[in-house]
């Protein structure tokens, strides 16, 4: 019997590394200016895959299960769903209005999609009906949505209405807002138990980030972002988002925060937000993404259309990866 046991462990632990070795990490850049799609292999920082016919793809998002990625298509005004192994698309789901960014629920269940023509909603999909099911109303065109790291809330940021707001992702009621200035990236810092600690909000016309006690619903701090020489400096337009782009390492130890009008990438620890050091990236960063074991930070640098690969504790970029024309949203992905 212990031999049975022995040899059924043995066999469940091949099992599991074999789908673990059949599982890819890939940086998702979308890139804004065409209708193509470029993956990115961390390990050799190399473009190894491309999906097409996805016209001004905006946001991106990826199936926990690793089966299927999901873009929002502003040219088509759909939700675009791509198989993760042929790179095709397989369904283009209509939405209310012209998307942004998206988001994908904990559960893979539900997508939601920014809408950013007036009034402004945020579409909520069905991945496994592959159908809008329903259009949560806000007030003004939406951006950005976010859901919580512990699933429980959704977040959308709207520029021209100027406001966050919060809901209750099992009923979809709206909970609380916050701000009177268009709301651009949020990144999230967790408590131990998971829940949602703090958010950092950057804002309109503000060259750095907000920080938000989520606990107590209220703005507690701001953090502006270093000044350089003027000579250095971007003079833009940067349509009145300075600093765009914004993200906490998975092990919760580093927030990282772009400069578009310092052309820069700013690393402050956590949890003393404290400024660590900066890395010269080119023109526009925009979108931040990591590596799962938070070695290596990727930015979208949409006035280079490539993508910047930094390394988390030198702080260094060790690659500066060519991808499509004007990138700017980019995600980690595990496909299968």
């Amino acid at each position: 019997m212990k031999s049975l046991l022995t040899l059924l462990s043995a066999g469940a632990l091949v099992c599991l590394l074999s789908l673990n070795a059949m599982a890819q990490v890939r940086i998702i850049q979308t890139n804004s200016g065409g209708d193509n799609i470029s993956l990115i292999d961390p390990a050799t920082n190399k473009v190894v895959g491309e999906i097409k016919g996805i016209p001004i793809n905006h946001g991106a998002a990826a199936a926990p299960d690793g089966t299927k990625l999901y873009f929002s298509s502003e040219g088509d005004q759909t939700l675009d769903v791509v198989n993760s192994k042929t790179l095709a698309v397989t369904n283009k789901i209509k939405l209310s209005g012209r998307p942004n960014n998206i988001y994908i629920s904990k559960d893979g269940l539900k997508v939601y999609v920014a809408i950013i023509s007036e009034p402004g909603a945020v579409d909520v999909i069905d991945t496994v009906k592959l159908e809008k099911i329903k259009s949560l109303p806000t007030k003004g065109g939406e951006h950005n949505v976010y859901v919580t790291p512990d699933g429980k809330y959704l977040i959308a940021g709207s520029v021209a209405g100027k406001n966050m707001m919060v809901f209750d992702t099992k009923t979809d009621e709206h909970l609380w807002s916050l701000f009177d200035q268009g709301v651009r990236p949020i990144a999230f810092e967790t408590n131990p138990d998971g829940s949602t600690k703090r958010l950092f909000v950057q804002l309109s016309d503000f060259h750095g980030f907000a920080i938000v006690d989520f606990a107590q619903r209220k703005e507690v701090s701001r953090v502006t972002l270093p000044e350089i020489p003027a000579a250095q400096r971007d003079p833009g337009p940067f349509n009145g988002s300075p600093s765009h782009g914004i993200g906490v390492a998975p092990d919760g130890k580093t927030l990282w925060v772009t400069s578009r009008t310092n052309q820069r990438v700013y690393a402050y620890s956590l949890p003393d937000v404290k400024l660590l050091g900066e890395v010269p990236v080119g023109k526009r960063p925009d979108w931040i993404t990591f590596t799962p074991d938070s070695k290596t930070v990727y930015v979208s640098t949409g006035g280079a259309n490539a993508t910047s690969a930094i390394d988390v504790a030198s702080r260094k970029e060790v690659a500066r990866i060519p991808v499509g024309e004007d990138p700017k949203r980019v995600i980690t992905a595990t496909l299968k």
